[in-house]
């Protein structure tokens, strides 16, 4: 099994969006990210630093019809990006659990990077906003990463009223739920399946 740094480095151009993002899985939590909402910005920082990725991202998109096409396609380039860093997803833990307090909130998010995508979202003031960010723009960024990144994810806030708080502990409860996830265990041998391959 290769000890060498994970990196992914994906691009991806339509005609509403232009996305640029490497992500590095072993790395000190350092972000350089640039979306043009800085709702958003702020969040994938918080995800950078608290799962200790170093994730640089370049969007560009049309953010004057609507920011859902920016947001969707980050979370596609994302999810891209960490399929390609784990690569044959050898001596991973693959699971991971996180429960993170935010004030009054309470967060839980629970990954299985199984090579099965499915979003479970419960909880979130979805007609809220902060800002001019849409509290519903979490799942599409959400499910995208989902799809993308291969993985079950599952996220839930357990309590809270602010949707700030809300949205900044599941950003958190995800960083710190994929560092487990992804993270090399020794005792793991080979893919951490019974089917020989996720």
């Amino acid at each position: 099994m290769s000890q060498g740094k994970r990196q992914g480095k994906k691009f991806r151009k339509t005609s509403e969006t232009q996305i640029a993002i490497t992500l590095g899985l072993d790395g000190k939590g350092s972000a350089k990210v640039k979306t043009g909402i800085p709702f958003f910005d702020h969040m994938l920082n918080l995800f950078a630093r608290h799962g200790l990725f170093d994730l640089e991202v370049k969007a560009k998109g049309d953010l004057d019809v609507d920011l859902h096409h920016t947001v969707e396609d980050v979370g596609i380039v994302l999810g891209q990006a960490l399929t390609a860093a784990l690569g044959k997803k050898e001596g991973i833990r693959r699971y991971g659990t996180a429960h993170v307090p935010m004030d009054e909130t309470l967060a839980r998010v629970a990954i299985d990077l199984s090579g099965r995508p499915y979003l479970e979202l419960r909880g979130l003031s979805q007609r809220g906003k902060v800002g001019n960010f849409p509290a519903q723009l979490v799942e599409e960024f959400l499910r995208a990463l989902s799809v993308q990144g291969g993985m079950n994810l599952h996220a839930e806030v357990l309590y809270g009223r602010d949707v700030h708080h809300q949205i900044e502990a599941i950003f958190k409860a995800l960083a710190k739920a994929l560092q487990v996830a992804v993270t090399r265990d020794p005792r793991v041998k080979g893919v951490p399946s019974t089917k020989g391959r996720i």
